[in-house]
């Protein structure tokens, strides 16, 4: 965490406010929060922090039945449920937590955080700085080790010395793979999903095309950086099969109308602010960095792991992937998620998810 610089893709100016997210005064809802502080750098100041999170069923007497569930970019602790005040939106994987579902309550308490820098609870952009202001573009700029240490500091709140298991998707796979390699004795069993094991130059470009738009007008950006982050979230096949050249009474093409739908609804429930403060912690994303490389950090991993992809993936491939499960020991092939709709198969393929789940957390 670096409070001497803030984000290069900081936008300029106050934030705006027709940013979406929850702020204080709006309802609970479900979230707990956990406070305390994040230590800084060297001869900086400790970060006040609050981490919203949500939790479903118990945990038994010695925590171990705990497992970690991890967001990815524009995501949030509301893991599973319904639309109620406080959540605009539903679960995010609902078929995975519930009553007969991989994540059975009865059985397992599911704990799942809001990040460091996000908009839904966790000290981010629209938190309150030590000088009494909302911190806006001079949030300092947070690591994918940040947030995890973060998220260690709520696991010991919580009293669990080590996870049944820890999870994620996309950003929150990044995540999930951070903890291991950290902490590696903190973490039992290791699902990673959809994400590599460092940002590569590719998607270090796409993103860099969606802070342009956000620093140009924060708002407006926002929608715009969706549009084009939604591209590399579906493939190109089910584009096609949906869409194809059909054009609607407008006279627009309908998939342009397909995209300006997520980006409204985006903007709607999303904070500029910490969309270029978590692409940029994405950007950085390298377990290997300061450890001798990705294969020596994830050497480190002795959870046992299960490594999976999806075949239509173009933003993170089935090789990169396949780079994590070749070095993290015991990992095997890496496990292929069949499926139309590109990246955003993580969240949809729920069937395909639950089974490697089931799998992982069966002795």
């Amino acid at each position: 965490m670096n409070f001497g610089s803030t984000g290069s893709g900081s936008i300029v100016g106050e934030t705006p406010p027709a940013a979406g997210g929850w702020r204080e005064g709006d309802p609970n809802g479900r979230r707990r929060w956990f406070r305390g502080e994040l230590p800084g750098a060297p001869g900086e100041p400790a970060l006040p922090l609050s981490i919203a999170y949500e939790t479903w069923g118990e945990p038994n007497a010695d925590r171990s039945n705990a497992v970690l569930v991890l967001h990815a970019l524009t995501g949030d602790s509301h893991v599973a449920g319904g639309v109620e005040p406080g959540h605009p939106t539903p679960g995010w994987w609902d078929g995975l937590i519930g009553p007969g579902r991989a994540l059975d309550p009865a059985e397992w308490f599911v704990v799942a955080p809001n990040v460091l820098g996000g908009c839904q609870g966790t000290t981010g952009p629209w938190s309150t700085a030590p000088d009494g202001e909302p911190w806006g573009p001079r949030f300092p700029r947070v690591s994918v080790r940040d947030q995890v240490a973060a998220e260690v500091l709520l696991a010991d709140h919580l009293g669990v010395a080590s996870w049944a298991a820890v999870l994620g998707g996309s950003m929150g796979g990044m995540r999930a793979l951070e903890w291991a390699v950290t902490a590696p004795e903190r973490v039992r069993n290791l699902l990673v999903l959809a994400a590599p094991a460092s940002s590569s130059a590719d998607n270090i470009a796409l993103a860099s095309a969606q802070l342009h738009a956000l620093r140009l007008d924060p708002v407006g950006g926002l929608g715009v950086a969706r549009r084009i982050a939604h591209l590399s979230y579906r493939s190109e096949a089910e584009l096609s099969a949906r869409f194809g050249r059909e054009v609607q009474a407008d006279g627009r093409y309908a998939v342009e109308s397909y995209l300006d739908h997520h980006a409204a609804k985006l903007v709607r429930r999303f904070d500029p602010e910490s969309y270029v403060v978590l692409t940029e912690a994405m950007n950085g994303h390298d377990v290997g960095r300061d450890r001798g490389g990705v294969r020596e950090a994830l050497s480190r991993v002795t959870a046992r792991t299960i490594v999976a992809g999806i075949d239509s993936d173009r933003l993170y491939p089935l090789a990169r992937q396949a780079e994590i499960a070749d070095a993290v020991p015991g990992a095997g092939d890496v496990r292929v998620v069949t499926s139309p709709y590109g990246h955003d198969a993580f969240l949809i393929e729920v069937d395909q998810i639950a089974k490697l789940l089931t799998e992982l957390l069966t002795p």
